[in-house]
């Protein structure tokens, strides 16, 4: 009898046994012989000049070093500069610890090393810091410095100005936020003099880009580094870099010769670990007299913070190069801004830079169908992009695609409504989105053992996404084999082929590529061997190795989708609530369809937070206001609408899988959908997330 195909079917994830018994094991569970904890002082100013660090000659008992600024002199580098084609980027990158200066609260000052996590938290409170305050910079308009610069433009774009019949701008702000992972970082790490081998057990979304880092921070060859990812409690953009703590952990390992932990809590989470969003952009839109967009003029103003993380400059360089949405526009110009701030430097969130350059756009597009007297969905009928490949203005391939189709199911799945009583109003919002996926390369290590079992090696590392699923359905179906026979391995930099790794929705349509590749030279070494002959997996591996290695590379790919909202805003209070929301998305070619469901209302959900009530306080002197859960809203279940999720397959041509990416889209589309519809609801008045009741109850006056 032929076994069904494993792709397309709505498997479960077999990685959720282990994690719903227990039996998951996460950095903070690791419990090593003669393990020390860190502990660190942390900077009670926004900006400030550091002077001495005063550590007691004697350390009491249990307490087994400080480690101090002057201590890292000669010893670490700063995080490594990542250049990008004519962006302008400057030299201030993150330090491991202060060089004479503090750039915003929390950051850390010097770490404590102790026998228990206890005596390390409560000797730090005891170290003294000469401290220098100056006045703190919070507004990223009132920044004086740049950390980033970069312009880009394609097509006519003055000419498209000069003849067209209408100019619509408006400026459009979306909030900092805190990503709140369910675990926080964390790092153990032990030096092994004998091998030579520093070993890094982190929370991180990847084990290659760490070792990369940490091998340039700590100027030692990264074949004596080996990092293990264990499971991961959720990251959604913030792991891809090894904090500054780990660094500290690691020079205390080696200096102490014992393995050394830490884990920061909760109020560390949100005070020190990297941020997302905090952008404006002051956008125009030129359209005929038929309503055709003819170009699209854009500044971005990215509040980044106090210093560059390898990847801060990455979501205002995406946002801007998406400001083209999905339609045929021909001409487009714009221009990045990197405010330095005394705030923590943001970086990825789940979309990053995709959410933000969607929502200026459609948002800019609604705002021109109110001023041209057109309705919104005709406008966006009007100027879609229907012809793929699609190449952008700005220069990105647009591969495959049908917005209008995800366009219209959208709509018949919301059930737009608009009325307004004496208690209520309520609107109707939908957006268009596209985003970029994939590109450069991973790997695949596949190996059939003797008793026919299917041992995958990947270059990636799943943090809540499924690839042990996803993956082992391509394999199985390749090989003819059952999936309970396939084997995934992730997270050791000591056996997992080299890779980039788990963001920018890229792990199935690279990784699961590159598997597919391997899986497929598996295949024909098998039916070489087997030369005719009716012989399972498991005997041809026995009479003879089956291996191999691949290295997928790619462009990226554009996925796509619509998603549409109604809301309801009540007068008197001004509290919000999503009556209907309808997510299609266009995910290519798609693998596991409950794992790209789960991805989309994951990323809906986020979306809706940051609507709601998700946003970064910081007051006029760079002191953070939302530091706990109590502060800072996150939405529960309460919150989430009714939802109709569907999809649309556009199959890429550029990988063999016709995948394309998942992850994001959820989040890129909610929130200009969840805007236009406040927007709708309000008569066409603008107003940036998050939508508070106070903000709303206000606007309705």
């Amino acid at each position: 009898m032929t076994q069904a195909p494993y792709v397309g079917r709505a498997l479960p994830r077999r990685e959720d046994e282990r994690v719903l018994r227990g039996a998951a094991q996460y950095v903070d569970d690791i419990e090593l012989d003669g393990m020390a904890h860190a502990a660190f002082a942390r900077s009670p100013h926004a900006s400030a000049g550091v002077g001495a660090v005063h550590v007691p000659p004697e350390l009491p008992d249990g307490v087994l070093a400080v480690i101090t600024p002057a201590d890292l002199s000669g010893r670490v580098k700063r995080y490594p500069k990542v250049a990008m084609d004519g962006m302008e980027i400057s030299d201030d990158q993150h330090p491991i610890l202060p060089e004479g200066e503090v750039r915003y609260v929390g950051q850390p000052v010097a770490g404590v090393i102790a026998e228990s996590r206890a005596l390390a938290e409560d000797f730090a409170e005891e170290i003294e810091v000469e401290y220098e305050p100056r006045e703190a910079v919070v507004d990223a308009r009132a920044s004086g410095d740049a950390l980033v610069r970069w312009s880009h433009s394609g097509g006519d774009v003055d000419g498209a100005f000069g003849r067209a019949a209408h100019i619509v701008s408006g400026r459009y702000g979306m909030a900092r936020v805190a990503c709140v992972p369910m675990e926080a970082r964390g790092c153990v790490v032990r030096d092994d003099p004998s091998s030579g081998v520093l070993t890094v057990w982190s929370s991180s979304q990847e084990t290659h880009r760490p070792l990369a880092q940490l091998s340039h921070i700590l100027d030692r060859a990264a074949e004596t580094i080996r990092v293990i990812v264990p499971d991961v409690g959720g990251a959604f953009g913030t792991k891809g870099n090894p904090p500054s703590e780990v660094v500290v952990a690691a020079i205390a390992a080696m200096d102490l010769g014992r393995p050394v932990k830490w884990t920061e809590d909760r109020l560390e989470n949100l005070q020190t670990t990297q941020q997302g969003r905090g952008m404006e952009a002051d956008v125009e839109m030129a359209l005929d007299a038929d309503g055709r967009i003819l170009g699209v003029r854009a500044n971005i103003l990215a509040d980044l913070g106090a210093y560059l993380w390898p990847s801060t400059h990455i979501p205002p360089h995406t946002a801007a190069m998406l400001m083209g949405g999905c339609y045929d526009v021909p001409a487009v110009a714009v221009e990045i801004t990197g405010a330095r701030t005394n705030k923590v430097p943001t970086g990825p969130y789940r979309g990053a830079g995709r959410p933000e350059g969607n929502y200026f756009v459609e948002r800019t597009v609604d705002d021109a169908a109110r001023a041209l007297g057109i309705d919104a969905v005709d406008l966006r009928r009007r100027n879609l992009i229907r012809s793929f490949p699609y190449p952008s203005a700005l220069g990105l391939k647009y591969d495959s695609g049908d917005y209008e189709r995800c366009l219209e199911l959208a709509l018949e799945a919301v059930e737009p409504e608009r009325r307004s009583d004496d208690r209520v109003v309520v609107g109707t919002g939908v957006a268009l989105y596209v985003e970029r996926s994939g590109g450069v390369f991973e790997s695949a290590d596949v190996t059939v053992e003797r008793d026919g079992r299917v041992v995958v090696r990947s270059s990636t590392r799943p943090h809540g996404q499924g690839h042990d699923t996803a993956f082992a359905q391509i394999a199985a179906d390749r090989l003819g084999v059952a999936i309970e026979d396939v084997e995934l391995r992730f997270g050791d930099s000591a056996e997992a082929p080299a890779g980039i790794g788990t963001f920018g929705s890229r792990s199935l349509t690279m990784g699961g590529s590159a598997v597919a590749v391997a899986v497929d030279e598996i295949a024909e070494k098998a039916r070489a061997i087997a030369n005719g002959r009716d012989m399972s997996l498991a005997e041809i591996a026995a009479a003879e190795p089956l291996h191999a290695r691949s290295k997928f590379e790619s462009e990226i790919t554009m996925s796509s989708g619509a998603h549409a909202a109604v809301v309801e805003i009540d007068r008197r209070t001004g509290a919000l609530r999503i009556l209907r929301y309808a997510a299609v998305d266009d995910p290519g070619t798609i693998v596991n369809p409950l794992l790209v469901h789960g991805q989309v209302v994951g990323g809906v959900a986020q979306g809706i937070g940051q609507c709601l009530t998700e946003e970064v306080v910081y007051d006029e002197t760079g002191q953070l206001r939302s530091a706990s859960l109590l502060d800072y809203g996150l939405p529960t279940s309460a919150e989430m609408p009714p939802m109709r999720v569907e999809e649309v397959e556009s199959p890429s041509p550029l990988n063999p899988l016709g995948a394309k990416g998942a992850g994001e889209g959820g989040a890129t589309g909610s929130l200009a959908a969840i805007a236009n519809a406040v927007a709708d609801a309000l008569g066409g008045r603008h107003l940036d997330p998050p939508f508070t009741p106070e903000k709303l109850w206000r606007a309705l006056r």
